[in-house]
């Protein structure tokens, strides 16, 4: 029954089952990164501080790399870079945070746009499918029946369902990423202007 329905959307129906595969290759792409990176922020920063206050930053740099979030390359910069300016190592941090957030957010802006496509081209297979049915309406004249018709109601009614389909689902889940990615980046803010705190006290306190 899937597959009649997809012959009777009619050729629109092509850009969008590939548009919806590749929402969907994103999707999961994404959903497994931001899997991938889970940690408990607070107590891994804990643990750096601790380090840091200890003196023992050989420690803590070597904590940060065995993380997978972005946190970990942006201490372990801000680490690195502890005997500079607090504004160099913000800076430097902010930099770092920035490519870090840019890698979360891949693909995303591929995806936001076929979410933005998906009803636009079921609304054109609905165009199309209404033209056809008008067509073989004036064709057929008063000999018209609704099995004539049917073809082109069809494809309208299908084209469109198919688009908000795809669309809808991945309108949610492309905000649902965003807000996860904007969570990290909060975080990442937060607590590098801690961890920045901490090494501009322990700089003055002559820790090294």
């Amino acid at each position: 029954m899937f597959v009649s329905l997809i012959l009777k959307g009619g050729p629109v129906m092509i850009p969008i089952i590939l548009g919806s595969v590749i929402a969907l290759a994103i999707i999961l792409e994404r959903l497994w990164t931001l899997w991938r990176i889970r940690l408990n922020i607070p107590r891994f920063t804990q643990e750096i501080f601790h380090y840091i206050e200890k003196g023992q930053t050989q420690k803590a740099l070597e904590r940060c790399s065995r993380v997978r979030h972005p946190i970990g390359d942006v201490f372990k910069l801000g680490i690195i870079n502890r005997a500079l300016k607090r504004d160099e190592v913000e800076a430097i941090m902010e930099r770092e945070g920035d490519e870090q957030i840019q890698y979360l957010e891949r693909y995303l802006g591929a995806l936001i746009i076929i979410i933005g496509v998906e009803p636009m081209m079921g609304f054109l297979g609905t165009i199309v499918g209404l033209i056809q049915a008008f067509m073989t309406w004036e064709q057929m004249g008063t000999n018209i029946t609704v099995n004539a018709l049917a073809a082109g109601i069809y494809q309208a009614m299908i084209t469109t369902a198919a688009g908000l389909s795809v669309a809808i689902p991945g309108f949610i889940l492309y905000h649902l990423i965003m807000g996860k990615v904007k969570s990290h980046a909060q975080e990442m803010t937060y607590y590098g202007n801690e961890l920045l705190d901490l090494l501009s006290q322990t700089r003055e306190g002559g820790v090294r």
